[in-house]
C-alpha cells in the first residue's frame, strides 16, 4: 500500500477506533467532530484519498458505508492508562490511581501525550471539557498562559487554564463562570504543574 499523510493517518485512526468503540464505522460529520475539521468535504477529501491508497472502501450511498481493508495492519497504536481519582499524597500515575489502560493511536493527537485523566466536574464544561471525558496528557513543567494545566495543589489534582501574572503570582482559570479562580502565591504556596491537556476523548 501506498504511504498516507499525517491528516490520513488521523482519519484511519478515528475509523479504526470508533468501530473498536461502537461496532460500526464513523459519518462524515464523526470524522469532523472527532478530529475538528470544519466542513465533511475535508473528512470526504480524505476518506477518498485512503480509498484510492488502498486502506478503506467505501459503499457509495450509505452514511457509514466505510470499511477497513487491512484488520491485521497496526497503525501505531500504543496502550495508554486512565488516571480517575488521584489518592491523597501519591504520585499521580501510582498504580492505585489506574483504572485502566486503553489503546489508541499514536498519531491521534497532533502531540506526543503519556497518560488520559478523567475528568471530575464541570469547572471547565465552557471548554468543552464534560464529566467523564478523558484528556490526553502530556508530562511537562513548560506551560504558557492559556494551556490548560493539570496543576497539584497540596495533595488536589485539578485541570484549569494556566495564567502567569507575574513572577510570584499565578491563577488557574476554570471555564465555567460558577466556579472561581484560584490565585496562588508561589512565595507562600506550592504549585506543581504536572502536565498539559493536548486533547480530549469522549467516551459516549
Amino acid at each position: 500500500m501506498k504511504e498516507i499523510t499525517s491528516q490520513q493517518q488521523r482519519v484511519l485512526d478515528c475509523i479504526q477506533i470508533y468501530l473498536k468503540k461502537t461496532g460500526f464505522p464513523p459519518t462524515r460529520a464523526d470524522i469532523c467532530k472527532e478530529l475538528g475539521f470544519k466542513s465533511p468535504n475535508s473528512a470526504e477529501t480524505h476518506l477518498r484519498a485512503l480509498e484510492k491508497k488502498g486502506f478503506i472502501s467505501i459503499e457509495s450511498g450509505a452514511s457509514r458505508g466505510i470499511s477497513v481493508n487491512d484488520q491485521n495492519n497496526s497503525f501505531g497504536r500504543d496502550e495508554y492508562p486512565v488516571i480517575g481519582l488521584v489518592a491523597a499524597g501519591s504520585p499521580t500515575l501510582a498504580e492505585e490511581n489506574i483504572e485502566r489502560t486503553i489503546n489508541c493511536p499514536k498519531s491521534f493527537f497532533e502531540s506526543g501525550f503519556d497518560y488520559f485523566l478523567k475528568v471530575r466536574g464541570l469547572s471547565m464544561k465552557d471548554a468543552g471539557i464534560m464529566e467523564d471525558d478523558l484528556i490526553a496528557v502530556k508530562k511537562t513543567t513548560d506551560v504558557k498562559n492559556g494551556d490548560i494545566v493539570i496543576a497539584r495543589l497540596d495533595d488536589e489534582v485539578t485541570v484549569k487554564f494556566f495564567n502567569r501574572k507575574s513572577s510570584n503570582i499565578v491563577e488557574l482559570e476554570p471555564a465555567n463562570e460558577d466556579f472561581e479562580n484560584i490565585v496562588i502565591n508561589l512565595e507562600s504556596e506550592q504549585l506543581h504543574i504536572e502536565g498539559k491537556s493536548v486533547g480530549l476523548l469522549r467516551r459516549n
